[in-house]
């Protein structure tokens, strides 16, 4: 009897064992087939796409997700095809961020009635798996990326690679992860000569300690796996070591096709097929300025182009930008930083090699700096940006000129002879745009424009060039292209 009584134990066992196994499997088989059915960011996307910065708390005066997400379909007549979210994650309470600068201060630092307006930074996460409830709920979070699915438009992630807050659940659980001083005691970010970055309210990470690695890849492909993000634009990487992308991001594409983002300058992150799609194009950024500020000339621009392509691979993208949220906030608005020049910039933006961006704000002619730690609010109204926007990015969108964002995309120089007259065309597949513009505060006149019959494209007008000569107002720009 109790032969039989065990034989029937184990016979139970071994279904129930069987019965999980087929629960399990379909659990992964349903998983795999959502993913699946999830459209895939392919390189026509990548080629033809306009990149938004999404800052939620900032972009309503709720600073809900929901807010934003009613609006992402009219996102789509500015040619926006990949959506980047600022950090949606918890912010630390501990060492919260209430100013910034050389003499910043915390958010305790300030009398207690004055402490809840003083949201902290976005980049001082506390948990990477966990949504901020001052956007909302990771219900809310998941109808903003089904509906940007809906509209054919893309969702990736800022991810904080290189720290975290002072109250991150890594910190309580896991104190080895993190680098420390001769003391013992967690740091933040320090500089190769031991001094602070500054970046008092986070701690600095350790990458060797290959178990941190692990559990930072396991907590990406969480958003990738159950949350169906589209990949991550990833912060302050210049930190981190190459071979742990070199790890991560094939295992994360491994699930599905990613879009990676990375905020840095160093081809190094970029190199072979399997790293990152895009990186920041901060030298031609900083360039605009110096050209609006008449810092600078057309020749300094030819040779960035230059410089670009030796240091890149053809297939590398850069990130072309007049603003963001770091230079809206810290270095100025773009009418304080290029003035006049920045409808010339914008548009050069959109003609160079590269995906332009916009930052939330930009499209309704925001005017000022938006503050970092506390709550602010973006404008609403449309202006004059939004329709040029609009033309941009329909431009980028259809004209194949600029079909292909890549680094060996072609440009060709036309040399006007003039330090602040610039000209070049971007041809593909058979079609050919040019764009010129006058870099400089007075009238000035060139003679090497090629004759033809010419549309301005942002005006609709045609334009007739009989002779070689021709003159600008200052900062003036003009992008067209051949007709009949």
């Amino acid at each position: 009897m109790k032969k039989l009584i065990l034989t029937f134990l184990i016979a139970s066992f071994l279904v129930a064992c069987k019965n999980d196994k087929q629960q399990t499997d379909q659990k992964a088989n349903v998983i795999e087939n959502t993913l699946d059915s999830i459209p895939a960011i392919t390189k026509d996307v990548i080629d033809t796409a306009v990149i938004y910065e999404a800052n939620i708390r900032q972009y309503s005066a709720s600073g809900h997700f929901d807010e934003f997400t009613k609006d992402i379909p009219q996102l789509k007549q500015l040619g926006v095809k990949i959506i980047w979210l600022m950090p949606v994650f918890p912010i630390s309470e501990t060492k919260r961020k209430a100013t910034g600068g050389e003499n910043s201060k915390f958010a305790t630092d300030f009398p207690e009635a004055e402490q809840k307006k003083y949201l902290g930074s976005y980049y001082a996460v506390s948990d990477f798996t966990k949504i901020n409830p001052e956007f909302g709920t990771i219900e809310d979070f998941r109808e903003l990326v089904k509906t940007a699915h809906d509209n054919g438009m893309f969702v990736i992630l800022d991810w904080v690679p290189n720290h975290t807050g002072w109250d991150h659940v890594w910190i309580k659980e896991h104190p080895e992860f993190y680098i420390k001083n001769s003391k013992g005691d967690i740091t933040d970010p320090l500089h190769p000569d031991g001094t602070s970055k500054g970046w008092e309210d986070v701690a600095q990470l350790d990458y060797t300690n290959m178990a941190m690695q692990e559990q930072m890849i396991k907590d990406m492909m969480y958003w990738v796996e159950s949350e169906h993000v589209d990949g991550f634009r990833c912060d302050h990487i210049e930190a981190t070591p190459v071979s742990f992308w070199e790890k991560a991001i094939p295992q994360l594409r491994a699930k599905r096709p990613l879009f990676m983002l990375a905020e840095n300058d160093e081809a190094k992150f970029m190199k072979g097929q399997n790293l990152f799609d895009m990186e920041y194009g901060w030298k031609l950024h900083h360039l605009m300025n110096d050209l609006a500020q008449e810092k600078k000339s057309v020749n300094d621009f030819y040779n960035l182009m230059t410089s670009i392509q030796t240091a890149y691979e053809p297939d590398d993208i850069l990130m072309n930008f007049v603003t963001n949220h770091d230079e809206n906030s810290w270095a100025g608005t773009i009418g304080e930083r290029m003035g006049e020049a920045a409808p010339a910039m914008l548009a050069l933006q959109y003609m160079t090699t590269g995906m332009p961006l916009i930052y939330s704000g930009m499209e309704y002619d925001m005017s000022h700096r938006l503050k970092f730690f506390e709550k602010d609010s973006i404008p609403k109204t449309k202006g004059k940006m939004w329709p040029l926007l609009e033309k941009l990015g329909s431009l980028k969108a259809t004209n194949p000129a600029l079909n292909e964002s890549e680094i060996g995309a072609k440009m060709e120089r036309i040399d006007t002879k003039k330090s602040n007259i610039l000209l070049f065309s971007r041809q593909n597949n058979g079609s050919k745009l040019y764009y010129l513009a006058n870099l400089s505060n007075k009238e000035q006149s060139f003679d090497v424009m090629p004759k033809g019959t010419y549309l301005n494209y942002l005006t609709e007008e045609k334009f007739v060039v009989e002779s070689p000569k021709m003159t600008l107002k200052p900062w003036e720009y003009i992008v067209f292209m051949e007709t009949d």
